[in-house]
């Protein structure tokens, strides 16, 4: 028996090079992985031995060579293929163990693997014969086969085939990423094309959850094209492993809490994909209070997430709320992890840089997916259009920008009550409009007075300004572009309060 061994990820590879030197199995290999394997002692052929071809054009050819990929792709049942291979001189290989260089580290023209993906796939397409090996996760289990029947199961062999082509899908995946990441836009070319006419996406698991959505659900976080998340960087303090719902609110929550006001003190609390608190403050033990004072009971269980390292005060002020069933910041000031821990033992203490993003958004139907460009704030404040005889205050807009910037992290219809930068009524997910400005200001309860007052598509009728009216806001910021605009506009300014059009909807589902 032979095998071909050319790794990156070098975990272990000394150590299966010796075990199948004692199998009697002859080893070929090459470059760091060769070097590595003979300075344990082992012996082992150089591909360029073996082929009789030095490495050329910069190493960019080195295992492209018919002993090789012959060696890997002979059907063993197939006459012909038997007479080329002894007509050529050509050996089987019947172990191929290789791993690529994790592009995204350091993307570029010379990490573009060719070799390595052809051997690896060579070696998959041959699974009948050849068991090819790309994590070192799985050496042990092939080492044991081998020393119990002297070969490796079919079933194994199938099953290792398939993470190899999984491998080269998510590496080649992530060389597209790099490619669409060296233009502006995702225009193919100069086609006049929205998004690009193929989106490969691989998926890499990283962690392993608790269950998915409802216990009965296995879940797992998996992070695109090999590409570094900043979920990745995540240091869990305390309590017990992440669930998929902690994962997916946790996620919402750091984004609103980073996007809101990066520059100041800023809280949000989310419970079921929906902010049920927003706060910006001059210290992040007020913006905690007043986001935790919109609605106490939400918050129960909910996530918190804070852009500013957590002090003693505002720990304070988080003993005397509800738990917490996860708080997220970018760090904890020195005692304040194990004061908050005594207090919430079984809240997760998270630790994490500040959050990222892709191009585009990937949304799975039942058998299929819906793709657009991510979703963002497009319209700037500045071009944002006064439309009734009323104009709002210095701290009316101020009140409706944050309004705005919450309704957009809220699921349609979404309806936002603001005032003094404390979001104070928060109607999301409802079917009509009206019943989600009553929402709202059922739970502003007065609160919101004076402030603003955000809806994330336009009024078509004049009933949602007078819902809001009615809760007291001074101001109303929408996207406008109804055909009932006047009818709107008309009754903002019978109502004695501002309007703001937008320009740009925000629905989020």
């Amino acid at each position: 028996m032979r095998a071909l061994l050319s790794v990156y990820d070098k975990t272990g590879i000394a150590e299966l090079a010796a075990e199948l030197h004692e199998l009697g199995i002859d080893l070929v290999s090459s470059g760091g992985t060769a070097a590595e394997i003979a300075s344990a002692g082992i012996p082992v052929t150089d591909v360029a031995e073996y082929t009789g071809v030095k490495p050329m054009l910069g190493h960019r050819v080195v295992t492209l060579h018919p002993f090789i990929h012959g060696g890997l792709l002979a059907d063993r049942r197939d006459p012909a293929h038997l007479t080329d291979m002894e007509n050529n001189g050509i050996e089987f290989i019947d172990i191929v163990v290789g791993n690529l260089y994790p592009f995204n580290t350091d993307p570029g023209i010379e990490l573009i693997d060719i070799g390595g993906p052809a051997m690896i796939r060579a070696g998959a397409k041959n699974h009948a014969f050849v068991t090819v090996l790309v994590d070192p996760s799985d050496y042990a289990v092939v080492i044991e086969e081998l020393k119990e029947k002297g070969e490796n199961k079919a079933a194994t062999r199938r099953r290792l085939a398939r993470k190899a082509f999984a491998h080269c899908a998510v590496y080649d995946s992530s060389i597209v990423d790099w490619l669409d990441s060296q233009t502006t836009t995702l225009l193919d070319d100069e086609e006049s094309k929205p998004l690009p006419d193929l989106v490969p996406v691989g998926l890499e698991k990283v962690d392993n959850l608790r269950y998915g959505e409802n216990p009965h659900q296995t879940g797992g976080r998996y992070r695109v094209n090999g590409q570094p998340s900043w979920w990745d960087t995540v240091t869990q303090h305390s309590g017990v492993e992440l669930s998929y719902l902690n994962i997916f609110d946790a996620d919402s929550a750091w984004s609103l809490a980073n996007s809101l006001a990066p520059d100041e003190p800023t809280v949000a609390i989310i419970k079921h994909g929906n902010p049920c608190g927003t706060a910006v403050a001059s210290t992040l033990a007020a913006a905690y209070e007043q986001a935790f004072a919109c609605d106490p009971r939400s918050a129960f269980g909910g996530i918190v997430a804070m852009n500013r390292p957590v002090d003693d005060a505002t720990v304070a002020a988080m003993e005397a709320a509800a738990q917490a069933d996860v708080v997220i910041a970018p760090s904890y000031d020195d005692g304040v992890v194990e004061r908050l821990i005594a207090k919430r033992k079984n809240t997760r203490l998270l630790e994490a840089t500040p959050p990222t993003s892709r191009p585009y958004h990937v949304r799975q139907l039942s058998d299929s997916f819906l793709v657009q460009e991510s979703a963002v704030l497009a319209s700037d404040p500045e071009t944002w259009k006064v439309v009734t005889d009323r104009l709002p205050t210095p701290l009316e807009m101020q009140d409706a920008v944050m309004a705005w910037r919450v309704a957009a992290a809220v699921a349609s219809n979404a309806i936002v009550m603001v005032r003094n930068r404390t979001s104070y009524g928060i109607g999301a997910g409802q079917q009509n409009r009206v019943e989600s400005s009553m929402l709202a200001a059922s739970k502003a309860d007065g609160r919101a007075e004076g402030g603003a007052c955000a809806s994330d598509a336009f009024f078509p009728f004049r009933d949602g300004v007078d819902a809001a009216a009615d809760a007291g806001v001074a101001v109303v910021v929408q996207p406008g572009g109804s055909v009932n605009d006047p009818d709107v506009i008309d009754a903002a300014n019978e109502r004695g309060i501002a309007m703001i059009f937008t320009g740009e909807r925000q629905f989020k589902h």
